[in-house]
């Protein structure tokens, strides 16, 4: 069985046999001749082997110990590079970062835009986009940061609320001339809604904060925030979606919004990312960036 060494120790030796004696020894590491004596003897008894060979006047290393000292100085070597070059990858603004987030138009158009100047900024980073909604594992390493919508339950995550995304129902005039406006919500029952994940619609009276909770039905059913838009310009249906996924149909007068006095309850928007406390340069450059810079990305 092999006896426990300490690395103190191993290192003690490279240094004493680099340095040819005690003394010089005892100066380069900063401490006591007695201490380095101490520490050679429990390597020595750890390892079974004697290292060092040693009179009045001379000291040398045994056949052991040169070939003991070859290896350790290679090692001790190559620990001191690894260290290294974690420090410089921690300091330096490059490397990689793998993002995903909700597909649609928060990824197409917001979150592209920021990537690519924060790419500008930082042009030895490496991104990697993932646009999709599934459910991702932060911990593993898959991803770096997630973006995403809704209330978020783990708390071994930091979640950063970015903004609160106002939720609106809109329908075309064309649909409004064919099946009417809706004079509240419950009547969206009657109605064809075009959902995506989410088919229970709650409505807040703005006035007596009562609310009521809809479910609704129609023909289409699809979580792609475009694909639902366009299909409610074309007369499809009502459609349920962040107020700035349409904002360029309502000012064309494509959409119209529904209920004036019915709101739905925003919905906070995060960036998520696992705890760290020693996250590299370029990871906190990122986060940063995204904080500061967001809010710029919706006008």
């Amino acid at each position: 069985m092999k006896k426990e060494v300490s690395l103190s120790g191993i290192k003690t030796f490279v240094v004493l046999a680099e340095q040819g004696s005690f003394t010089k020894a005892g100066e380069k590491l900063m401490c006591s001749r007695s201490h380095i004596s101490k520490q050679l003897a429990q390597l020595e008894s750890s390892l079974g082997v004697s290292l060092l060979t040693r009179t009045t006047r001379t000291q040398h290393l045994t056949h052991q110990g040169e070939r003991f000292y070859e290896r350790c100085k290679n090692s001790l070597s190559g620990i001191s590079n690894a260290i290294d070059q974690v420090l410089e990858s921690a300091d330096a603004l490059s490397g990689n970062i793998k993002i995903n987030c909700v597909g649609g138009h928060i990824a197409e158009n917001i979150i592209s835009s920021l990537v690519s100047d924060f790419m500008l900024e930082h042009p030895e980073i490496n991104i990697e986009l993932d646009f999709s909604s599934r459910r991702v594992d932060l911990i593993s390493g898959e991803f770096d940061f997630v973006f995403r919508m809704g209330e978020l339950a783990d708390s071994s995550l930091i979640a950063r609320k970015l903004t609160d995304l106002k939720i609106g129902i809109y329908a075309s005039p064309s649909y409004l001339a064919k099946f009417g406006k809706p004079k509240d919500p419950k009547v969206l029952r009657e109605h064809r809604c075009i959902t995506g994940s989410v088919k229970n619609w709650t409505f807040i009276n703005s006035k007596t904060n009562e609310k009521v909770d809809v479910h609704v039905s129609g023909n289409l059913t699809c979580k792609n925030g475009r694909i639902m838009v366009s299909s409610a310009v074309a007369g499809n249906g009502i459609i349920r979606v962040p107020a700035l996924y349409c904002k360029p149909e309502c000012e064309q007068n494509l959409l119209t919004p529904l209920f004036d006095k019915w709101h739905i309850e925003s919905v906070p928007f995060y960036l998520v990312y696992a705890q760290d406390k020693h996250k590299p340069m370029r990871l906190r450059a990122f986060k940063d960036f995204t904080v500061e810079k967001f809010l710029s990305y919706l006008k």
